[in-house]
């Protein structure tokens, strides 16, 4: 059985630093990409980075720069280091995998950024 787990979030002050982290199970983790993707209040869910199996990684235009995403294969882990944040980072965070063209997610972890 597929299984995503974020934990790491919480609330932080603006040019804060936060690690999210998205444990996993049930599959070949280090055979497979691994992204984050974003949803705030009344928005649509976003991607926010993404990191393939072969290691190369892709990141949404409103976090390059801030965010790195990165994963530990023997762990089969995935992590995204969130830096100099802004209160239009507030959002349910979620790692998502695909095995078969099909989407697996974690439960999500809640990111607020706010003074």
């Amino acid at each position: 059985q597929v299984q995503l787990v974020e934990s790491g979030g919480g609330l932080v002050q603006p040019g804060g630093s936060l690690r999210l982290s998205c444990v996993t199970s049930g599959f070949s983790f280090g055979g497979y990409d691994l992204s984050w993707y974003r949803q705030a209040p009344g928005k649509e869910r976003e991607l926010v980075a993404t990191m393939r199996s072969t290691g190369g990684t892709m990141y949404g235009a409103s976090v390059k720069g801030r965010f790195t995403i990165s994963r530990d294969n023997a762990k089969n882990t995935g992590y995204l280091q969130m830096n100099s944040l802004k209160p239009e980072d507030t959002a349910v965070y979620y790692c998502n995998t695909q095995l078969y063209r099909n989407d697996f997610w974690g439960q999500g972890t809640q990111v607020i950024v706010s003074s």
